[in-house]
């Protein structure tokens, strides 16, 4: 395995980072049990949870996940050998907080305290605000238009979460679906006020969606806030399973088809396929090409992976051995010079 520093911190993190939200929904306990034994013990030593999950969000099964996370670390008394991330929702769902802002007050204190009841632990060491509470362009929207609502002012919010800091419940604190904006302004207050600092953004980075290169890669490298990378096989269609329509039962699209339609774009299909041609001609792997592209990226801190079998966790975990020669960088680059992020 491979480890990095997270952020400006001392703590090193394996670059392949646990992935849960399929427990509780796809998985069953037993299985998230054993993926999170198999993890551990090939030295993936980075967690990530939400208190929204298991995905798609329900009502009935909100907090299952850090549910099944609490009662392994019951089970085995393993806490202090996970660096353990989790997440506390923006405004969005009328079954959460009646759908109001989260990041201040009564609302964060409710959202930590039962994060830590669910996990089964005294604190959390990478806490995110799982998406901002003012109006963005995140989840591939395009074409922003700007439009005020109420929102928490960053000072208040990393002052709220120092509180939880000094007490012990959070070590450090991180972003999710932010903005270049919102990181910069979040990381100049840290300086200006002497408040907590953000030391990871976790955000979508794959082939079919490179966009953080743009704007957040600059950011990541000057002010060492590295990317947490989720959605790196795109749902499974950097996996190459999905080729031809083909939706094989059980399968993220074939349950929940209407759900993920972020990656079901005009071009996605055409970019698979060039992908996948790339893996032909140089014998690799998809699923493992797909993320070790993402995990040798200067801005990468981890990469999130996700898996319902087993065969597909050891095949993720592996990827760290696989070696992208330059040839298959310059072909990679090549597609993306194609169909520029076909799925942002």
């Amino acid at each position: 395995m491979n480890y990095k520093k997270l952020g400006n911190t001392d703590l090193d993190v394996s670059t392949i980072c646990l992935g849960t939200m399929t427990w509780g929904e796809q998985n069953t306990q037993d299985q998230a049990f054993e993926q999170m034994d198999f993890a551990l013990s090939n030295g993936v030593n980075f967690w990530d949870t939400a208190e929204l999950y298991a995905v798609p969000p329900r009502k009935e099964t909100y907090g299952d996940t850090e549910e099944i996370i609490g009662n392994w670390f019951e089970k085995t008394k393993k806490r202090k050998e996970v660096i353990l991330a989790t997440k506390v929702a923006g405004p969005a769902r009328d079954y959460l907080r009646n759908g109001e802002n989260s990041f201040t007050g009564p609302n964060l204190e409710s959202a930590l305290n039962n994060s830590l009841k669910r996990l089964k632990t005294d604190y959390i060491d990478l806490y995110q605000l799982h998406w901002p509470e003012r109006n963005v362009n995140n989840f591939g929207r395009l074409g922003y238009v700007h439009k005020e609502n109420d929102w928490n002012q960053f000072e208040d919010v990393l002052g709220e979460l120092d509180k939880y800091i000094k007490a012990g419940k959070i070590r450090y604190i991180g972003l999710s679906n932010e903005t270049p904006w919102g990181a910069l302004n979040y990381l100049q207050l840290s300086k200006d006020k002497n408040l907590p600092r953000m030391m990871s953004i976790q955000n979508p980075y794959s082939l079919l969606n490179r966009s953080y290169e743009v704007g957040l890669a600059e950011v990541s490298i000057r002010e060492k806030i590295g990317c947490l990378a989720y959605s790196p096989l795109a749902s499974g269609y950097l996996t190459g399973k999905y080729r031809n329509k083909n939706f094989p039962k059980g399968s993220r699209m074939e349950r929940d088809f209407d759900f993920w339609t972020r990656y079901r774009k005009p071009n996605t299909e055409a970019a698979v396929e060039l992908y996948f041609k790339i893996c032909e001609k140089h014998n690799l792997n998809m699923t493992q090409m797909s993320i070790k592209f993402c995990e040798i990226q200067e801005f990468m801190t981890s990469v999130i992976i996700g898996a319902t079998t087993m065969e597909q966790l050891k095949s993720d975990i592996e990827s760290v051995n696989v070696n992208l020669s330059n040839d298959v960088i310059e072909e990679i680059n090549q597609v993306q010079t194609i169909y520029p992020n076909p799925c942002p």
